[in-house]
């Protein structure tokens, strides 16, 4: 079996009625593609983002059993008022509890919040049994803060409690320490980084050791940054027993390595070293497969890098399918 835990969808249309700070989605003559129009966005959304059986022919091509679908990424727009946001949300959920009642034992859906307002996400968080959601997927910003800062608490606690699965989403942020044309490359690997590396240093993964949370392209930089994070919390190298009196950040919780072995990551790192690497480092148990379809193309077949490692049969088949139905708190379909 294949899981692909990070994959997209777009809702086909939006109420007529709707706000004018709402997406559209506009038809393009003789194509079964449709362009979506969002602020500065223009994207040519093909039908597989919001057709199910366009989705499940695509999904036999590949290899591809299951998929975890979540948002496409510029729908997470954090800047509109809360209201607006919430009905928005609201929307995109509905329709992506309705695509994936089509086929509940092949699609598992994520759903989003408006987490500009903390507060209100975590309440609405509790909607999403009725839709039959089985997480929530957020970007790795909002509006410039990190997710690691304490005003997020009450949400990621309130997922937790709920037995929710949260999927962390690399988005660009505007930076003008590289050029726009490295936003989609290298600046989503340091928001990545910043995400996972900001829930550790700034306490939320010690107050919510429950909570199951995965980020996109395996968090960036973060596997080269926490080894230097562990070193100063431990004062030895090689992940070696700690030294307290040689640390230079010593406490007496988890170590940062400890930490980021609670995470989840994608294996969307595009190199079979880069892949060696995290599982060396964070173990077989924590990777997800994932491809971002179909916002890009999928490795044909899916998985095939994976599966060039020669990885025990057990590691491969964590990775493959076993680690996302844990990330999602779920039996395995039969």
């Amino acid at each position: 079996m294949l899981v692909d835990a990070h994959a997209h969808l777009l809702p086909r249309d939006y109420p007529a009625d709707a706000p004018e700070c709402f997406p559209r989605m506009e038809p393009i003559d003789g194509d079964t593609a449709r362009t979506l129009l969002f602020g500065r966005t223009k994207f040519r959304a093909r039908d597989a983002f919001f057709d199910a059986e366009r989705r499940l022919e695509e999904m036999a091509k590949s290899g591809v059993d299951v998929e975890v679908l979540s948002p496409m990424p510029p729908l997470l727009r954090y800047d509109l008022p809360v209201a607006d946001g919430l009905s928005l949300a609201r929307h995109v959920n509905e329709f992506t509890g309705a695509l994936c009642a089509t086929a509940q034992t092949r699609f598992f859906g994520l759903g989003m919040v408006p987490l500009q307002d903390p507060e209100m996400a975590a309440k609405e968080l509790a909607s999403f049994s009725e839709t039959g959601l089985h997480g929530v997927e957020i970007a790795s910003n909002v509006l410039g803060s990190s997710i690691g800062d304490e005003k997020f608490l009450p949400f990621f606690a309130e997922a937790e409690r709920l037995g929710l699965a949260v999927f962390v989403h690399a988005m660009p942020a505007a930076t003008d320490r590289l050029p726009a044309s490295a936003m989609g490359t290298y600046v989503v690997g340091l928001e990545g980084a910043l995400a996972a590396a900001s829930l550790i240093s700034g306490g939320i993964a010690a107050k919510c050791p429950n909570l199951r949370i995965s980020f996109s392209h395996a968090a960036g930089g973060f596997g080269l940054m926490v080894t230097r994070a562990q070193y100063f919390w431990s004062g030895t190298w090689n992940e070696e027993p700690p030294v307290p009196e040689k640390a230079i950040a010593h406490d007496d919780g988890p170590s940062p390595l400890d930490y980021a072995r609670r995470f989840y990551y994608d294996s969307m790192v595009f190199d079979a070293r880069a892949l060696r690497y995290l599982i060396d480092l964070l173990g077989h148990d924590r990777l997800l497969a994932g491809s971002d379809f179909p916002a890009m193309p999928r490795e044909e077949p899916a998985g095939r890098t994976l599966r060039s490692l020669a990885l025990p049969e057990a590691a491969l088949e964590d990775i493959t399918w076993h680690n996302a139905f844990r990330f999602l708190g779920v039996d395995p379909p039969a």
